[in-house]
């Protein structure tokens, strides 16, 4: 596995990128490589009622402090939820000034695939932003119609249990299947047995630069 010295995650609401690859921005952190998170919206309009609108920025906060990344490389947009597609121009910019800062050698993010609009928007301005970058594809099953499994990252227990915990930040989401641990074991699990370890995640390779 090559070693990366800076990492963006591109997430297109809350939690998705801990969905995607909390194991392997786990394992990542552990090997001293500075991970970046990006939320584009906190879905305000789709909370659940009983909470505040306002309590997905407070979940990924806490749970991206579980993971291990730090305050200030977390960064959260209120762009409405559903209606990315809308706002591409202005999500293409926010992209393009995180490039001009920092040197990311890696963004890992939605696969192109994917039927969620927001998220599909998301995969499309970031490959335009970072098109001389590695691109992996994180997979979020239940909204890929198709997923290519080119990349396996080994994983250890820890480093699932560490995405279990800081997905159980997400009060707000906790009654979304794909929210449990026993799901996301699970998954884990079926990529593990695929390459013969005990637990990995899986991307899509969009652009591998050596």
């Amino acid at each position: 596995m090559l070693q990366y010295q800076n990492v963006l995650v591109l997430a297109p609401h809350t939690d998705d990128g801990e969905l995607g690859c909390g194991g392997y921005i786990s394992r990542l952190l552990e090997e001293g490589t500075k991970v970046y998170y990006a939320a584009f919206s906190t879905a305000k309009e789709s909370v659940p009622a009983g909470f505040d609108n306002t309590i997905l920025k407070t979940e990924v906060r806490a749970a991206t402090k579980v993971l291990g990344i730090e305050e200030k490389n977390l960064f959260v947009y209120d762009f409405q939820v559903r209606k990315l597609n809308y706002v591409r121009q202005e999500i293409l910019e926010e992209l393009i000034t995180l490039r001009k800062k920092i040197n990311f050698d890696l963004v890992l993010m939605p696969s192109l695939h994917d039927l969620h609009q927001d998220h599909k928007t998301i995969a499309e301005e970031g490959l335009r932003a970072f098109k001389q970058t590695n691109i992996f594809c994180y997979e979020l099953i239940w909204n890929n119609l198709s997923f290519n499994t080119q990349c396996f990252v080994k994983l250890h227990e820890k480093h699932i249990q560490q995405k279990v915990l800081a997905l159980q930040e997400y009060q707000s989401q906790s009654a979304r299947d794909y929210m449990s641990k026993e799901f996301i074991y699970a998954l884990a699990k079926t990529r593990g047995v695929q390459i013969g370890c005990d637990y990995a995640e899986a991307f899509e390779v969009l652009r591998m630069v050596v």
